[in-house]
């Protein structure tokens, strides 16, 4: 029998490792990318037992969206899970803000929908908090979605514990979706409040764009949105490859990737039941599953815990 979790306090159950579109369409995240070739992604992901679909409007701006939505027509509509997320607005300008208006997430969601070409999205996020909407108004407007059967579970990223807590303040919050990965473990004080409450940790950059994947050599260089952060800076990004590649023994004990080590690693901690690794090539999609299958012992999750330590 497939696993499947359940997303909070919803119905929507999904299989563990779902897929990370940025890279579908993400023109606006990474240059020259291949449509075909992220749309072939996506199928290989579905034909492999993947239920859930991760994408944005802000990938492409658009696009993403779009393309996943072509593939999904491809698959009877119950086989595929969809979660996407608004928020952002983009000015004449090209400036970019967050809004959290009821109203305009409610449009947000209606432009989704048209791109996706479906008539329900599954898991439906607040992307980014503004600073003056109310949060417990802005899942109220998702909330209503949800009883018009449009929206089948509730979601909101990069929201602060408080802000997190004042979007829950009536218990409607099913997911939060955060930046989690073993370089940057901060967020675990969310993760114990969201299994207090029966919400589900989703965590985002898992492999911190490729980092924990033990595929890089220390002496690498990116010219993508991976060159200005600070995880990639040359004495950073060294030290990095060190640390991961000290995962390669747990690895070769499992006969699997360095990957799968840090995922299932991932999958052990409170309330986080589902990741989203990000994939260009299929063969990263194929590789990923199996990470659910691997059973780290108390000595290899201490060992993982001591290289990569909670920074107070």
């Amino acid at each position: 029998m497939v696993k499947q979790v359940q997303l909070g306090k919803s119905d929507v159950r999904v299989f563990p490792i779902a897929l990370g579109t940025n890279a579908v369409g993400g023109h606006n995240l990474y240059p020259h990318l291949d449509e075909e070739q992220g749309k072939d992604v996506v199928r290989q992901a579905i034909d492999h037992g993947i239920t859930l679909l991760d994408t944005a409007y802000i990938y492409g701006p658009e696009r993403s969206e779009e393309l996943v939505g072509q593939v999904v027509k491809e698959y009877p509509r119950q086989q595929v899970q969809i979660a996407t997320k608004g928020s952002h607005v983009i000015k004449d300008s090209g400036d970019i803000v967050q809004n959290n208006d009821p109203e305009y997430l409610k449009q947000q969601f209606e432009n989704s929908l048209k791109r996706l070409q479906v008539d329900y999205i599954d898991l439906y996020y607040i992307h980014f908090p503004d600073d003056k909407t109310p949060k417990d108004k802005a899942v109220a407007a998702l909330k209503e979605l949800k009883d018009e059967g449009k929206i089948k579970a509730i979601g909101v990223s990069n929201f602060s514990l408080d802000q997190l807590k004042e979007a829950n303040k009536d218990g409607y919050v099913d997911v939060i979706q955060l930046e989690y990965n073993l370089l940057h473990r901060e967020n675990e004080e969310i993760m114990a409040y969201a299994a207090e409450n029966y919400i589900t940790f989703v965590p985002y950059f898992p492999l911190a764009s490729g980092i924990l994947a033990g595929k890089y050599d220390e002496n690498q260089t990116f010219d993508d949105h991976r060159a200005t952060r600070r995880d990639f800076q040359p004495k950073v990004f060294k030290d990095n490859v060190r640390r991961v590649n000290e995962l390669t023994e747990i690895a070769e004990t499992h006969d699997t990737t360095i990957a799968n080590i840090v995922l299932s690693f991932y999958l052990m901690r409170p309330a986080l039941d589902v990741v989203i690794p990000g994939a260009k090539r299929v063969e990263q999609v194929v590789e990923n599953i199996d990470a659910v299958n691997v059973e780290l012992t108390q000595d290899e999750i201490d060992k993982i815990d001591h290289l990569f330590p909670i920074e107070n």
